[in-house]
């Protein structure tokens, strides 16, 4: 009899015996191959880590001890093992999310899926527990070892060995790799927080204890000593440098070996202070496909052959990372001064093929998105043009640097954004909708979004071409849109995609979103409204052509793909005022909200952003039925502002 259907909750567990466990495990990975190979997600890391994660929930007692899991896309059988077996529509609308999120169970705690923010995470609830008297409760966090190449994990273990009266277990689960193969600054980073008496007196408390154990244990015993003397071999010796963080250690310890883990999670336990729990994992355990995929051992897959692990029912077309790829090796081959620099994403933000070509020219800082920027002014500084290549939503964690550090000092620097707006089945955490908002308040900064490959092309090299102010490019996840070609390209850059002979409505598209422009505008076309339509292309800062051709329309409707706040649309209208233009402008994208996983097409409908839906409102706004009103249509005699703005707000 199968095992997994019979576990509704962690406490299910404490009545198999280890081999019943074994077998659990077993149960898991096949569940987690079947399943995902059918709905994509994260395969990879969750094979890594089914035997620590029902190590963890036999020992610790979820939700009372409190799981924190960085990043958290290693969470799918911590979702089997509380109660969550229906994977059937996973990361699809109504189904569950690829991530933690508390709306599905108590046993979720942190949504946030950026790494390196775990063990800040789990130094707050711990002094929230021991301050409010629960101090005999654990709080868990399972951080990878490549998120422990983030600055926040040094800050946050400097703060949790400053009082050590906490139970706090920091399993560190490492497997050598965070997308790809983790570089090396975690492994002395590890050693700093170690020093070599603690690590003494662990090693011969831990021999007293598992002496007392029996055979089993004491072999394990061995193996961890024998294993820690190889894993210190890894590491730069600073110890005085950190000499005063006092936290623990145990390991390491063979991640897939369940009467090892329960021992040295048990041990851990109680210690009554923090402890770092060292588990050695191998991501796509089972699964032979993926842990032999050199790229990043099936990390993140979409439909899969379960058996041999083949892609099915992929994209015909490239992708606009691939477009980026391609140029920049181009690049590369004709100027030696472009250098490139990601944050652990070598392969996910296309550097690879420049990596391979100019491996001298690369520089993978690890998951240390602020560094790399502040990084990046430097090279800048000293003659040299970095493209920092990251996607859109991390940017948001070196935004200071990019003011301060790039803005400021005027400093040419190139920022590629890839999956920049909505990217769908991975939710709010990795949507990337905030970069336009976000970054045009950098002064002197130009932002450019191509609507297809062609413009990629060309507005990255123009972008290189900018030395004294951060330029960035954006485009979003998944196949390039359709070669859409200008009518006319206009003196500052602009490009007019359509033009009739009636200048109702001037229809500004964002990168791809001029597709769904030129949709309007036939559709307009059919309702008698006449209509331009163009591609700033630069859409920071607005040209001056888009002031003039606003003059001359009755109406100007901006359509971006990012959060309507503060977005492209509105910078538009403020410039509009300044130049004493008074065409009405309506501002389109994204409401300012975390917004659920579903696929690119269900949430842009639910913002309205599709052709049909623009169309109808626009035709209101000509009628002079729909705020804001179109110059010189007649406001119905029966209506007022008030009644439109209430009917507006309704829609």
């Amino acid at each position: 009899m199968a095992i997994l259907p019979s576990i509704t909750g962690p406490r299910d567990l404490d009545a198999l015996t280890p081999d019943e466990l074994r077998r659990l495990a077993d149960e898991v990975r096949a569940f987690l191959i079947e399943n995902v190979s059918r709905t994509g997600g994260h395969l990879g890391p969750n094979l890594g880590v089914v035997e620590l994660t029902i190590a963890l929930h036999r020992v610790f007692d979820s939700p009372t001890d409190p799981f924190v899991f960085d990043t958290g896309h290693q969470s799918y059988v911590h979702k089997l093992l509380t109660g969550r077996q229906d994977f059937d529509d996973l990361r699809s609308r109504g189904g569950l999310a690829g991530y933690p999120q508390r709306t599905e169970s108590d046993h979720d705690v942190v949504e946030s899926s950026h790494a390196s923010s775990s063990l800040s995470w789990a130094d707050g609830i711990s002094r929230a527990l021991t301050r409010t008297g629960r101090g005999d409760r654990h709080v868990v966090a399972v951080v990878g070892d490549g998120s422990l190449t983030g600055g926040m994990t040094w800050e946050a273990l400097n703060n949790i060995s400053d009082d050590n009266d906490r139970r706090l277990i920091i399993v560190v689960n490492d497997n050598g790799r965070s997308y790809a193969p983790t570089i090396g600054g975690m492994a002395r980073y590890l050693n700093k927080v170690r020093t070599a008496d603690a690590y003494r007196s662990l090693r011969h408390g831990s021999a007293s204890l598992f002496g007392r154990l029996g055979p089993a244990a004491r072999a394990m015993y061995r193996g961890v000593r024998g294993g820690t003397r190889g894993f210190l071999s890894r590491f730069v010796n600073n110890e005085a440098l950190y000499s005063n963080l006092d936290i623990k250690y145990l390991g390491p310890v063979d991640g897939h070996d369940i009467d090892a883990l329960l021992e040295t999670l048990r041990l851990a336990k109680g210690v009554g202070a923090p402890v770092i729990v060292h588990a050695i994992t191998e991501k796509g355990r089972g699964f032979r496909p993926a842990v032999e995929d050199e790229a990043d051992q099936f990390h993140a897959v979409g439909k899969i052959d379960p058996v041999t692990g083949a892609t099915l029912g992929g994209g015909t077309g490239g992708s606009w990372t691939d477009v980026f790829s391609r140029e920049l090796v181009a690049v590369g081959e004709q100027r030696d001064d472009v250098i490139a620099i990601t944050a652990a994403m070598l392969r996910p933000t296309g550097l690879l093929p420049f990596a391979q070509r100019f491996p001298d020219r690369v520089q993978d800082v690890g998951i240390a998105e602020q560094h790399a920027v502040a990084s990046a002014a430097g090279l800048a500084f000293g003659g040299l043009h970095p493209v920092v290549a990251i996607y859109a939503t991390f940017m948001n964690r070196a935004f200071d640097q990019v003011l301060l550090d790039v803005g400021l000092h005027r400093a040419g620097v190139t920022f590629v954004l890839d999956r920049a707006g909505v990217t769908g089945p991975d939710g709010p955490s990795h949507h990337g909708i905030w970069d336009l908002a976000m970054l045009q308040i950098v002064p002197h900064i130009r932002i450019a979004a191509p609507r297809d490959a062609q413009r990629l092309r060309e507005e990255f090299r123009e972008a290189l071409a900018v030395g004294d102010a951060p330029t960035v490019v954006r485009f979003p996840k998944g196949t390039v849109a359709e070669e859409l070609p200008a009518l006319e390209r206009l003196h500052d850059g602009v490009d007019v995609l359509a033009r009739m002979d009636d200048p109702d409505v001037l229809l500004v598209g964002i990168g791809p979103m001029a597709h769904v422009a030129v949709d309007v505008a036939d559709r307009l076309r059919a309702q008698g409204i006449g209509s331009t339509v163009i591609d700033p292309r630069w859409v920071v800062p607005v040209q001056p052509s888009v002031i003039e051709l606003a003059a001359e329309h009755r109406l100007v409707i901006t359509i971006e793909d990012g959060i309507r706040v503060g977005g492209v649309g509105t910078r538009v209208r403020q410039v509009l005022r300044e130049a004493g233009v008074d065409t009405a402008v309506d501002e389109l994208g994204v409401p300012d909200e975390f917004i659920e996983h579903a696929s690119r097409d269900e949430i842009l409908a639910d913002a309205g952003l599709t052709a049909a839906k623009i169309a109808q409102d626009v035709v209101a706004q000509v009628l002079g039925i729909r705020l804001p009103i179109a110059r010189g249509a007649a406001m119905p005699v029966d209506e007022d502002l008030d009644d439109l703005a209430h009917r507006r707000d309704e829609d």
